[in-house]
């Protein structure tokens, strides 16, 4: 039975008791010179975002939509081995010549050879002009042993396709640093900005700092505000004045204040585009604007209501509406009828230690943050204070190795 590789990435991965474990992100094979190459194992991912290797040797069976192992899993971090490719991060995209005629790899096949034993023993390859795709043997494929300085990236971008912007980001921060650049580039601009806000900050910069100066200020653009100001708060002065400048200025204006705070306060961390309706919105309407799909949880879960202008810095703050009691009230209920009057805002000067309390005494997802003229400017989500929380390396794992 063939297995393409391309089509196993985000397959999840279960344990002899049947507990999904992980997913997984690669195939790991060793590549020697005239012969088929051996598949080595599988890199899985574990929480939290732990990249640890499976030997082929463990794996019972690969079906549709699972892969099931016996034994034991290795939880140590994965290292790749000089001698060692990962099909998905390494050969896709690269040309090779079938016929003599330069094709691109977009998926390869594994077939079990012995009884725990596997190798590549297909190439899938097409020629782009032509619109001409084939499958040809590994031996029928020439070029995997040399180093591609143009390889591209279609064909890896297609496989993370179905990954959540997290998922991927973190499939990316596992490549090459070339590599990573390469498919970033290769993304569009809202993909990217998704991704970015998912990276470590030495993979933002990284990747940043590769774009044109206007690409880059339309990624900005493109993520959220709260997002943006971090990334330029991590850039060199000049740099991000230049990206400042490149953005247009109602997508500048709200980072641009954002930066006039520090980092460690309720204006630092807050983001500026919360739901926001005014009292004569019904909990229809409310309900409607939670519902959308690229709120985030803590974003999604309360409504805040306020004289208009309904845009941050608002008109003055009214109070809060819990998604919870929204759920509990007619549709045709004005939501200046559903405000929680207990919750008291916080000001944007309030330091990192006093908001993490203020959401643990109060069980909040978010908080509101209003200035000293009673507008509504923001507000901070528990996410936004386990990001200034947890160690500046925690997206790569590091706080998790043994």
């Amino acid at each position: 039975m063939k297995i393409f590789v391309a089509r196993l990435a985000g397959t999840p991965v279960f344990d002899p008791a049947g507990d999904q474990i992980g997913r997984v992100r690669d195939v790991v094979v060793g590549l020697l010179i005239g012969r088929r190459p051996n598949v080595h194992g599988l890199v899985v991912e574990v929480q939290p975002r732990r990249r640890v290797f499976l030997p082929i040797t463990r794996v019972r069976r690969i079906e549709s939509g699972s892969v099931v192992f016996t034994g034991r899993l290795n939880m140590r971090r994965f290292e790749q081995r000089a001698t060692e490719t990962l099909v998905i991060g390494e050969m896709l995209d690269m040309t090779v010549h079938v016929d003599d005629e330069p094709m691109t790899v977009y998926d390869v096949a594994m077939e079990e050879v012995r009884p725990s034993t596997w190798e590549i023993t297909k190439v899938a390859v097409h020629k782009a002009r032509r619109r001409e795709r084939r499958v040809v043997d590994w031996r029928e494929a020439s070029g995997f042993d040399t180093l591609q300085k143009d390889q591209g990236a279609a064909g890896l971008i297609a496989s993370f396709a179905t990954l959540r912007a997290a998922d991927m980001a973190s499939a990316l921060h596992a490549l090459p640093s070339k590599r990573r650049v390469e498919i970033a580039r290769a993304l569009a601009d809202d993909r990217l900005a998704d991704v970015l806000e998912e990276l470590p900050p030495g993979d933002q910069i990284g990747i940043l700092g590769t774009l044109e100066p206007e690409r880059a200020a339309d990624v900005l653009e493109e993520m959220g505000p709260d997002d943006a100001a971090d990334l330029l708060r991590d850039l060199p002065e000049q740099q991000a004045a230049q990206l400042l400048a490149l953005m247009e200025p109602q997508e500048a204006a709200p980072v641009r204040r954002l930066l006039t705070y520090p980092d460690d306060t309720a204006g630092g961390m807050m983001t500026s585009e919360p739901v926001i309706l005014p009292p004569t919105a019904t909990v229809a309407e409310a309900l409607a604007h939670i519902r959308q799909k690229d709120l985030s949880p803590a974003v999604a879960a309360q409504v805040y209501v306020t004289r208009p202008p309904t845009e941050t810095p608002t008109g003055r703050y009214l109070g809060v509406s819990h998604f919870q009691r929204l759920l509990r009230e007619p549709p045709s209920t004005l939501v200046g009828n559903a405000i929680d009057s207990s919750i008291d805002p916080i000001r944007p000067d309030l330091r990192l230690p006093d908001v993490t309390s203020y959401l643990a005494n109060y069980n909040l997802l978010a908080a509101p943050v209003v200035d000293e003229l009673g507008r509504l400017v923001g507000a901070v989500t528990v996410d936004d204070v386990l990001d200034h929380l947890l160690p500046e390396n925690w997206r790569e794992g590091a706080a998790h190795d043994d």
